[in-house]
């Protein structure tokens, strides 16, 4: 299995991309094993995921191997199948409440940017590069990245990276707002353990009514935006989490949103 999924029965899901030996280069498999992944996460509740790689390298990008060894219609008709497999998890990560957490090293390129630019925090060894590596090979991007690093960066910025393929460390990247933070690479895998922990007992509802709030605002008028926010909130307030969350405050002691089912 070129992607691992574990799906805890205390709803932590931990996918991991385990190709390390080809920098984890999305193949077809790959990209079909992460989509198997994404929907692993909407079979059983799930209060958080946490995406690491195993080797060297976070991702490297597409296989280029894989892709070179067809052209024409039948490399177009593959690299749909790959792209579609891709975006598919993509879209079913985004859709969740549970909030994702990518632990980053290594080699960051292509589609790699895009799922580390995907996950809600991003934590980002400090021996991590970043390089968009699309225009660099006569590609565009894939993974959601035309669509992230705008948002993200900025246009100019966005443009900066993609068209000249520079490539960037983890310090910089972190300056950008592409990644969260820097930590050592001796302490990424605990850190991202601990903040996935952490999300993993918080309030799953209000974790996913706010990613689509910030996902809307984005693309929205001020006007409506605040509509949404109102009937949002008053939605979150009446709901178990937001009444756990109040007595909790109240009554001065921790709030356990972990007793609260988190949708599936």
């Amino acid at each position: 299995m070129r992607v691992g999924i574990e799906t805890r029965d205390d709803g932590l899901a931990h996918v991991t991309l385990r190709r390390g030996e080809a920098g984890n280069a999305i193949d077809l498999e790959m990209a079909r094993g992460l989509l198997d992944a994404a929907r692993a996460c909407t079979r059983k509740p799930v209060r958080a995921v946490l995406l690491t790689a195993e080797g060297k390298s976070f991702c490297v990008g597409g296989d280029l191997h894989e892709f070179h060894r067809l052209s024409g219609a039948a490399l177009e008709k593959h690299l749909i199948a790959v792209i579609d497999a891709l975006h598919d998890a993509l879209r079913i990560f985004a859709a969740l409440d549970a909030p994702m957490v990518a632990a980053v090293h290594g080699v960051v390129a292509g589609a790699g940017i895009g799922l580390a630019a995907a996950a809600d925090v991003t934590l980002a060894a400090d021996n991590a590069s970043f390089t968009a590596a699309y225009t660099g090979i006569g590609y565009s991007p894939d993974a959601g990245v035309s669509w992230l690093l705008p948002r993200l960066l900025g246009p100019k910025r966005a443009l900066d990276l993609l068209l000249t393929n520079r490539r960037i460390p983890a310090a910089e990247v972190a300056a950008l707002g592409l990644v969260s933070r820097v930590v050592s690479a001796d302490e990424l895998a605990a850190e991202a353990a601990r903040t996935a922990e952490a999300l993993r007992r918080g309030p799953t509802a209000a974790f996913g009514i706010t990613r689509r709030l910030v996902a809307a605002g984005l693309i929205a008028d001020l006007g409506p935006h605040l509509d949404r926010e109102a009937r949002a909130l008053a939605a979150a307030a009446a709901s178990d989490e937001g009444r756990e969350g109040v007595a909790a405050f109240l009554g001065k002691r921790a709030p356990d949103f972990t007793r609260i089912p988190p949708r599936t």
